[in-house]
C-alpha cells in the first residue's frame, strides 16, 4: 500500500495539482486584499464613498451582510478572469509549440525528400 501511495504521489499531475492549490490559496488572499483595499474604495468614489462590506439589512434578529457577498463576487470574478488569461496564455503557447513541432521533420524524412527531389531533377 505504501508503494502504491508513493507511485500515486510521484505522478506529475498530483504534484502539479498540489502546487496549483497552494498558489491558488496564496493568490486568493492577494485578490481579497486587492478588492477590499483598492477596488472597493475606487468603486466607492464613483458611488458616493460607500464601502460594500458595510452594506447590511436586518430582518428581525437576523443580519444579512450582502455587501460582503458583493465583495466575494468581485473576488471570484477577478480570480476567474486571471485564471482565464493564464489558461489562454498557456493554450497559445502550447499551440505555438505544437506548430513548431509539426514543422520539424525527422532527418530520415528530409533525406528521402532530398532524394525524391534529385530524382525528379534527373528525370527532366
Amino acid at each position: 500500500m505504501i508503494k502504491e501511495f508513493k507511485e500515486f504521489i510521484s505522478r506529475g499531475n498530483v504534484i502539479d495539482l498540489a502546487v496549483g492549490v497552494i498558489i491558488g490559496g496564496a493568490f486568493t488572499s492577494i485578490v481579497k486584499s486587492l478588492v477590499d483595499y483598492l477596488i472597493n474604495p475606487l468603486i466607492g468614489i464613483f458611488i458616493g464613498g460607500i464601502d460594500f462590506s458595510d452594506w447590511v439589512f436586518k430582518v428581525g434578529d437576523a443580519t444579512f451582510r450582502f455587501g460582503s457577498f458583493i465583495n466575494a463576487v468581485i473576488n471570484f470574478l477577478i480570480v476567474a478572469f486571471i485564471v482565464f488569461l493564464l489558461v489562454k496564455g498557456v493554450n497559445k503557447f502550447l499551440i505555438h509549440k505544437k506548430e513548431e513541432e509539426a514543422t520539424v521533420t525527422a532527418p530520415e524524412v528530409q533525406l528521402l525528400e532530398e532524394i525524391r527531389d534529385l530524382l525528379e531533377k534527373q528525370a527532366k
